[in-house]
């Protein structure tokens, strides 16, 4: 059984600006030269003033990358595109929820049904026209259908058919839609009349695209009952998708002549897949480099006009320095006369300085000591009650109480003891933040790794993991964590990542995560924090088995 052709649908972003000359250009390219419009689109994005004209570019370069099979491209396009919109701006509202529709199709054409599902949820609340809700809802319900939730895909097609009656072609394609996910539903039941009623629709409205889309799930619906029949509407979608040239159409037509044709013909058809199938992936990789050659471009010559502002920018800081060395040396002159008195001055203010720091120094090491001794403690033993195995009090009562004790000397610098199971204690520790939405994994954590660890070491090392767990679980929104241990010669190399939100472009470390760097710097380590390709987070950090080991 096929059902593989994409019945996902766009309405075009709404032109709430006035445009200007390049972006109608880029318009009048649409369809024919696609990367002549996206060429004249990017120059929009790159020279426009107007937030939401640089949006709307974004998204229509977006929607011409997914028809070429850049999927991702279209996906970083419509992340871009966001950022220059507003959510409480009325003009922005509808843009915005065009760009979560394009990225639900990126999605969907991905496989990631459950991404596509929730940028489909997410464009429906910027959405205030109803032809738009309809097609977002008949993409939302396409994605459950794949992912064979039948009962929902069923009752969102239900929510949408009867407003689309008064329009034909939205009309037949939700019934060809709804009529294919009940015989999906119930392999016994009669499609055939809502399938070919959509059918004689579109070929009442000359919907070509919609025509070809009947054929296809015709020949699905017949090729288990009745092979000719399937084979007949087969040869029509290949016919219709030669015609309005529709390449995965045409593969997907192909694909069933070759499944249902007899033996004499499927090797013609499969030497004409195999070539088309060639011919387009050339194309689509063609697309990419040339999306990605325009941009280059675009970026080379906004680099070349910064330059050259940059350089008139050094010529006038050199006049401007020629002067200020010319009054900075008759100043010093002024200056060595009163240089005894100022110097008496930024001594006092100096000692008392220090004197500040000192005590600012110790009240931030308590503060420390408050943050990883009690408060991520608490919430460590908070997360153990609302996700671990049935709490035992006595344990619960003997926890608090340990930190009851702890936060009584909270600024007593006690020397750092050497637990004999470390690996237990790492284990537990880990362990106590997964849940039901999250996983936590953990591997090399074995006795041997911690053999020769200092005292101090394993202390630091403890309070940093315990730190990125609390991070994890309050901030990352992931649904897997994993922790790597290794051993290279004298270093300890510990792997953290995640597949949640990750960190923000504009993300500011917090106390948390400032206290952790200067515990790995403390025992002379490393860490470092990167972004993963997709989502997530990924954080290496690297230090030696002793403290003294570190150059």
């Amino acid at each position: 059984m096929f059902i593989g052709f994409s019945a996902c649908y766009r309405e075009k972003p709404p032109t709430a600006i006035v445009p200007g000359p390049e972006y109608r250009k880029a318009e009048s390219f649409l369809d024919r030269r696609n990367d002549s419009a996206f060429y004249y689109f990017n120059k929009v994005a790159s020279g426009s003033k107007d937030s939401l004209q640089i949006a709307m570019a974004y998204n229509q370069m977006a929607a011409i990358q997914s028809d070429a099979g850049d999927n991702f491209g279209s996906q970083e396009s419509l992340l871009v595109s966001l950022k220059f919109l507003d959510g409480q701006k009325e003009k922005d509202r509808k843009c915005i929820a065009s760009d979560y529709n394009e990225l639900g199709m990126s999605s969907y054409n991905l496989k990631d049904y459950d991404a596509a599902i929730g940028f489909y949820q997410s464009a429906l609340k910027f959405s205030d026209s109803g032809a738009l809700k309809a097609v977002i809802i008949n993409n939302e319900a396409n994605a459950y259908q794949k992912k064979k939730d039948y009962a929902q895909a069923l009752k969102l097609y239900r929510a949408v058919i009867g407003p689309m009656k008064t329009n034909s072609t939205a009309y037949a394609r939700i019934l060809t839609n709804m009529a294919t996910t009940r015989w999906l539903q119930q392999p016994h039941y009669h499609a055939a009349p809502d399938l070919l009623k959509a059918l004689r629709i579109r070929q009442k409205e000359n919907d070509f695209f919609g025509e070809n889309s009947s054929y296809g799930h015709l020949s699905d619906y017949y090729l288990l009952t009745r092979p000719d029949s399937a084979l007949l509407y087969a040869g029509k979608m290949y016919a219709v998708a030669t015609r309005i040239n529709s390449p995965e159409d045409r593969l997907e037509a192909l694909q069933k002549l070759i499944t249902i044709g007899k033996a004499g013909t499927a090797q013609q058809y499969f030497l004409l897949y195999q070539r088309l199938s060639d011919s387009l992936q050339t194309a689509r990789n063609a697309a990419k480099n040339q999306f990605a050659l325009i941009r280059y471009d675009a970026e080379k010559n906004k680099a070349d006009n910064l330059k050259l502002q940059r350089d008139n920018a050094d010529k006038k800081y050199e006049i401007a320095a020629q002067r200020f060395w010319l009054w900075l040396t008759l100043l010093t002159l002024v200056a060595a006369s009163i240089t005894a008195v100022v110097w008496y001055r930024k001594r006092k203010q100096r000692l008392e300085k220090e004197a500040q720091e000192a005590i600012r120094e110790s009240q931030l090491k308590t503060s420390k000591r408050v943050h990883d001794v009690v408060a991520n403690g608490l919430y460590r033993i908070m997360k153990e009650m609302e996700f671990g195995e049935q709490p035992d009090k006595e344990q619960i009562l003997d926890k608090i109480e340990v930190l009851y004790e702890q936060s009584r000397d909270i600024s007593d610098e006690k020397p750092t003891t050497s637990p004999l199971d470390f690996n237990k204690t790492i284990a537990g520790l880990v362990k106590s933040f997964g849940s039901d939405h999250t996983k936590v994994l953990l591997a090399g954590n074995s006795p041997d790794i911690w053999k020769e660890v200092s005292g101090q070491v394993k202390y630091e090392l403890e309070h940093v993991l315990q730190e990125l767990m609390v991070n994890m679980s309050k901030h990352s929104h992931a649904g897997t964590a994993a922790i790597k241990f290794e051993r290279e010669d004298r270093r300890i190399l510990v792997n953290y990542a995640d597949d949640g939100v990750g960190f923000p472009k504009d993300f500011k470390f917090g106390n948390g995560l400032r206290n952790t760097g200067n515990r790995i710097k403390d025992i002379g380590g490393d860490i470092s924090f990167s972004p993963k390709a997709t989502k997530g987070v990924n954080i290496l950090i690297s230090f030696p088995i002793h403290k003294d080991d570190h150059v």
